[in-house]
């Protein structure tokens, strides 16, 4: 089946989406402007992605992780920022992540990028998630840890931003608390964006000092 042929009708609910549309250029603007933050996050999330097989990313944005991570196919609520997503060759269809609109099984592995701190509500994201991977499917979420430096500075500070302001950061142990619950299993960790480093920014594994922290669970 084409993953490409909607199934469902999706939800236009999922997320805070005006800031998106207002300000996209100014969001994809970000990672030319901060270009070691966006490699080191970049290449912690290629770190799981799989070698093979078809995927996709929920809340793709602008195309920033999906096209240097071969990933052809994105799901995004802003419209503004789907098409910028299309002009980096990603095929984007505009719907939300709690209603996905794929068939069962679909995919080989999801991915999301600083998706779940926007998401009303996580657990039926997550659900959805599962309910489009195939049996054994990857599912690579990476996000602000709540608990980091870095989350402490963005909790504090985010009144002050048009993209933080109404956004919901989670710790580690909560994500895997609702991927557990949604049948998610066998958890590996990678991290980075530490508080020490400046320059040469690197990844390591588990979790604790990065603020920047992904998460690569299977679907069993």
């Amino acid at each position: 089946m084409n993953p490409l042929l909607p199934v469902r009708q999706p939800r236009t609910t999922m997320t805070k989406t005006e800031p998106f549309d207002e300000q996209a250029n100014d969001y994809d603007a970000w990672f030319e402007k901060h270009p070691d933050l966006y490699l080191a996050e970049l290449e912690a999330v290629r770190s799981f992605i799989p070698a093979s097989g078809s995927g996709v990313e929920i809340g793709v944005g602008t195309g920033r992780f999906a096209a240097p991570l071969g990933i052809p196919i994105g799901v995004e609520p802003a419209s503004r920022m789907a098409e910028m997503a299309r002009q980096r060759g990603i095929a984007v269809l505009e719907g939300v992540a709690e209603a996905l609109p794929f068939a069962d099984g679909s995919f080989d592995f999801a991915v999301m990028v600083t998706v779940v701190c926007f998401l009303e509500d996580v657990a039926p994201a997550f659900r959805e998630a599962y309910r489009i991977l195939k049996p054994n499917g990857t599912f690579v979420i990476s996000f602000i840890d709540r608990e980091s430096e870095l989350g402490r500075q963005y909790s504090q500070k985010k009144e002050q931003s048009k993209f933080y302001r109404d956004a919901n950061f989670y710790s580690v142990s909560e994500l895997v608390a609702l991927l557990n619950k949604t049948g998610f299993s066998n958890f590996a960790y990678r991290q980075t964006l530490f508080p020490e480093e400046t320059t040469n920014l690197s990844f390591k594994e588990g979790y604790g000092n990065g603020g920047f922290v992904v998460i690569r669970a299977y679907k069993t």
